[in-house]
């Protein structure tokens, strides 16, 4: 009996059933859409809903979470709870990623602004031309468009 077959008589056995009573009684959640995205879930997907979860935490300098980000601190953050290690800086980062155009980025990729040669933000594409970030003092994480032509692409390894 297949995980989609056994959810009605599992559903039947368990009465009003939550996910947690369904993988006690040893059943499957089926939601449409989500296994092929579960089983696509890569660390750059998983350090983007990291990311968007910490909506609204302020910004401090220097901070790096759980309750507080700056801009390196957040994506450093949201990579490391993804399994991935990023160095501090948003200039490190951007010398530890792969550079990517920006035809070929992926949610998930790091966005790094330039003033010249200089880096000096960083946040997480999220797609659609917006980006999680964690914006300036006074501020708070927060997904955002993409204000800047002076940007480049890194791909975490």
């Amino acid at each position: 009996m297949t995980a989609l077959n056994r959810v009605p008589s599992l559903l039947a056995r368990a009465g009003t059933a939550s996910a947690l009573t369904l993988a006690a009684v040893g059943g499957s959640l089926v939601v449409p859409g989500a296994g092929s995205e579960a089983a696509a879930a890569t660390p750059a997907r998983k350090a983007l809903q990291v990311a968007a979860s910490k909506k609204g935490a302020p910004y401090r300098y220097g901070a790096t979470g759980p309750g507080r980000f700056d801009c390196s601190g957040l994506t450093q953050y949201s990579y490391k709870k993804a399994g991935k290690k990023l160095p501090r800086t948003a200039a490190q980062q951007y010398n530890r990623t792969r550079h990517i155009s920006a035809r070929s980025r992926k949610a998930g990729d790091l966005v790094f602004f330039h003033s010249g040669s200089y880096v000096y933000h960083v946040g997480i594409y999220a797609g659609n031309n917006r980006m999680w970030h964690a914006p300036k003092t006074g501020d708070v994480v927060r997904l955002q468009k993409i204000w800047s032509r002076s940007v480049s692409y890194g791909r975490v390894r």
